[in-house]
């Protein structure tokens, strides 16, 4: 499956639209992580287990989506836009959303 940010792609023709297709996750950030990723943040540096909480989360909202596309049949998804926000402070939410398509 083809998934991309913008409307059209190069070299192919869509021939069906099926309609507009998510995926969400939201993802909680264990109390050790949060101490960690604090003191991180006061000396400097990157914060390697926020950013694999981060990419669990995209990985998980985009595969749900592709999933939904494939169920109505499509082989693509265009004009994706990934959104990310926080809940609760410590939770992460993450949506998918395009439009699926055939493409040939």
């Amino acid at each position: 499956m083809l998934l991309t940010t913008t409307s059209v792609i190069d070299g192919g023709r869509i021939t069906r639209y099926y309609g507009i297709v998510s995926g969400e996750t939201i993802i909680g950030a264990n109390v050790f992580r949060d101490l960690f990723a604090s003191i991180r943040d006061i000396v400097g540096g990157r914060s390697k287990a926020y950013e694999e909480v981060l990419r669990e989360a995209k990985d998980t909202a985009l595969r749900e989506m592709e999933e939904q596309a494939a169920a109505l049949g499509a082989n693509a998804v265009v004009g994706v836009d990934l959104d990310y926000e926080t809940v609760n402070g410590s939770m992460l939410m993450v949506t998918a959303s395009g439009t699926a398509v055939t493409v040939e």
